[in-house]
């Protein structure tokens, strides 16, 4: 779509970005899994704050008593005044506001003498660059977000056998009592996932999915396990482990353009939007987080 902005040409690129943006998060996003696998991106939004509203109730599932067949409940002298299905519970659904948290932008300029490439074919190919730079600014919020709403915090000393162990005992037996459904998965620090590859209960006699030529394991205490670069966790943090689906990430595309520069024979190539993280409340049980100890 051209327009043109004080006799200067513009080109905008907002749905090619935000599908750039998906396509480089469901590839590259570390903790994808954790948002449901996608991201949810909107070009031209025009709200400043809010991304969106969920639907969400706060009212518990009640498990009434056994069904009540008593003579005089829902029948006799209780006709129209009982029920023989307890007492009911109103379900109201209230709507919650999810704001934006954080803004990205980019700035750069493509000049037609010096570009040394066909025009949009560079235009193309930074948008894509843009994209990847973007998803990982996302894998740092993300990060950081993930550990901001864990609602377990588990320890370990080191990294010898037997504290792997107790974690990941700890770990399973947490998610087991909250009755958490769904896949869990556990991201690690490298150093935590050699000391899970060698670990004495990852071997091939008991079934295991582990693989030292390779080194690589699968599954591990009923965790799936992923190594991720240790910048990819919060100071002080070696494992987050959690129920994949149990958030969701946006992010809203204010613009992304190409516009006739008056300083050189080019255009600057520009974009700018706002992001943000969501889990409900109840979920943040479903996220659970591992510091290391000093010594």
């Amino acid at each position: 779509m051209a327009t043109n902005n004080q006799n200067l040409s513009v080109r905008s690129y907002q749905p090619q970005f935000r599908e750039l943006l998906q396509a480089v998060f469901a590839s590259r996003a570390y903790f994808r899994d954790f948002f449901g696998g996608g991201i949810e991106a909107l070009d031209g939004v025009q709200h400043n704050e809010t991304a969106f509203y969920v639907k969400t109730s706060d009212i518990p599932v009640v498990v009434g008593s056994a069904y009540n067949k008593g003579e005089n409940v829902g029948f006799g002298t209780g006709t129209g005044k009982t029920t023989r299905f307890g007492n009911r519970t109103e379900i109201i659904y209230t709507d919650t506001p999810v704001p934006y948290t954080w803004e990205w932008v980019f700035h750069e300029g493509i000049d037609r003498h010096t570009v040394n490439q066909d025009f949009q074919v560079a235009v193309a190919d930074r948008l894509d660059l843009q994209a990847q730079a973007k998803v990982a600014k996302f894998n740092a919020q993300h990060s950081a977000f993930i550990s901001s709403v864990a609602g377990k915090t588990e320890q370990i000393a080191d990294y010898s056998e037997q504290s792997v162990l107790l974690l990941f005992n700890a770990l399973s037996a947490y998610f087991t009592n909250i009755e958490a459904v769904g896949t869990k998965v556990a991201k690690v620090k490298p150093e935590l996932y050699n000391a899970i590859v060698d670990h004495p209960a990852a071997t091939t006699a008991k079934h295991s999915s582990a693989n030292v030529d390779t080194n690589t394991i699968l599954m591990f205490k009923g965790f799936i396990i992923e190594e991720l670069p240790e910048t990819m966790f919060q100071s002080g943090e070696v494992c987050y482990a959690y129920i994949t689906g149990v958030g969701k990430a946006f992010t809203g595309i204010n613009t992304a353009r190409t516009i006739e520069s008056e300083d050189f024979d080019g255009v600057a190539l520009q974009g700018a939007g706002k992001a943000g993280e969501f889990i409900l409340v109840d979920n943040k049980k479903a996220v659970a987080k591992v510091t290391k100890t000093d010594g």
